[in-house]
């Protein structure tokens, strides 16, 4: 061949090449349909939440009686009375006294004194040896089943679960949350069409990586139209809110009494408004910040105050770049999504589905400046961290014994490390990346100083 029509050909590979890079299709934001939802009574949804017994078993109150002693938040009367917000007192159908774990485990947090229902408890602890364990769990069998065999017939489906589970729910550090991971393991050992329970699992457990998340404020939910990070809870919310019954549930039929109180319940988390920012604020600033924040952030996270709006996206992985291991593991692994679309979930006429997607949902951010730390598996520590990514720690902790709120930076009070330290959070894990959402690195100083004054006013 000639050598001007070699040079010709290749030249027109490379045009051809470079014009099919550019004509690549970008992903774009994935817009969320509605799906309807029911609702019912908010008040009975608050004390259904507080007093009822959806988690049908637990540890026999005299057990609980010695645990340490937590302050109490809520008003309650009887045997819930002196309970911590995270338990309430139950009866088997046995007649004994049990207490169980409620959904304010992982759905409500202590913040300078006051308990701020619906907000993500990011004081929890999935670390080894601060949850019960196998170990412990098989010590109070015997000793149950030796001294009172009563309480261990009502006590054991809580137990046969705990024990079952516990070595396969242990987190890197506090203050992230499992709750994937449980329920991926709940399922795994339940029939898909009636919830009985198996010791052995049904579906396979990956045990390589345990992906953490940061539990969303559930004040959020009114404004969404899917639940989850990557969005892929879809159609009747109440299906997925009744999951901490899957704890210890017998059969359908007893997952069918719990549903009916789920219209009560969503009506309640509807209700639910995030706290005002409670320190002074510059005004002027943050009017000089709306602007940025809508032009720069609003397009995906929604416009605040007069004539609100939230656009409900899913962002694709190639535009939000934040760590991708929850949306690729946990319960969006495909034989889980299998399990759910063909289980008893998706029955009846307000049924749910899951739709896995390669991404995550931009959520509303009312109240963002109490919900620290952030990304979805509460990698940045604070919001001007997440604002600019040159301050993002790669190892940090925090006091969770006497936190501090930090109102400059908006978040939490930490200390940074050069190096790996023992229950600090280690950003070069997997799952627990703080890398992705660099969108306001385009900022200037000055615009990150308004649009932060700005977020505390919504």
């Amino acid at each position: 061949m000639h050598k001007a029509t070699i040079f010709s050909v290749l030249l027109f590979g490379l045009l051809a090449l470079a014009a099919g890079m550019m004509n690549k299709a970008v992903p774009e934001p994935v817009p969320i349909p509605a799906s309807p939802q029911r609702f019912g009574d908010a008040q009975k949804g608050y004390e259904y939440l507080v007093t009822g017994d959806y988690v049908k078993s637990g540890i026999p109150h005299g057990v609980f009686g010695l645990a340490p002693k937590e302050p109490i938040y809520l008003q309650r009367e009887g045997r819930n009375k002196k309970l911590p917000h995270g338990f309430t007192a139950i009866t088997a159908l046995n007649g004994e006294p049990l207490v169980a774990p409620n959904c304010l485990q992982c759905h409500a947090q202590p913040f300078e004194g006051q308990l701020i229902m619906g907000l993500g408890n990011t004081f929890i602890d999935f670390t080894s040896g601060q949850q019960l364990g196998a170990k412990s769990i098989g010590l109070l069998e015997k000793v149950l089943k030796t001294t009172s065999p009563k309480s261990y017939e009502a006590a054991e489906p809580f137990l046969t679960v705990t024990k079952t589970l516990a070595p396969n729910l242990q987190a890197d550090v506090r203050g992230v949350n499992l709750a994937g991971r449980l329920t991926y393991l709940l399922l795994s050992h339940r029939d898909p069409t009636t919830l009985k329970w198996s010791n052995e699992p049904r579906v396979p457990v990956p045990n390589d990586v345990v992906v953490p998340t940061d539990t969303p404020p559930w004040w959020l939910l009114k404004k969404k139209n899917a639940m989850f990070y990557n969005g892929f809870g879809r159609g009747d919310f109440g299906r997925f809110l009744m999951a901490s019954n899957l704890l210890t549930v017998s059969d359908t039929s007893e997952a069918a009494g719990v549903d009916k109180h789920m219209p009560d319940v969503l009506s309640y988390l509807h209700s639910l408004e995030p706290p005002k920012y409670p320190k002074e604020i510059d005004q002027q600033l943050a009017a000089m910040g709306k602007p940025i924040f809508d032009k720069k952030c609003g397009t995906c996270h929604g416009s605040y105050g007069d004539n609100e709006k939230y656009p409900n996206l899913l962002i694709p992985q190639a535009i939000i770049g934040t760590d991708s291991f929850l949306f690729k593991s946990n319960y969006s692994a495909p034989q889980f999504i299998e399990w759910f679309n063909n289980s008893w979930f998706t029955t009846g006429d307000h049924p749910a589905r899951l739709e896995p997607f390669a991404g995550y949902i931009a959520p509303p951010l009312d109240g963002i400046w109490i919900t620290a730390p952030y990304l979805h598996n509460g990698s940045v520590p604070t919001l001007e961290a997440l604002l600019n990514s040159k301050l993002r720690p790669k190892y940090w902790s925090r006091n969770f014994d006497k936190p501090e709120y930090d109102y400059e930076g908006l978040g939490w009070k930490h200390e940074a490390h050069d190096a790996p330290k023992n229950k600090a959070y280690n950003t070069t894990l997997p799952g627990y990346g703080n890398y992705g959402h660099t969108f306001g690195d385009k900022l200037t100083n000055a615009e990150r100083k308004a649009v932060l004054e700005y977020l505390k006013t919504i």
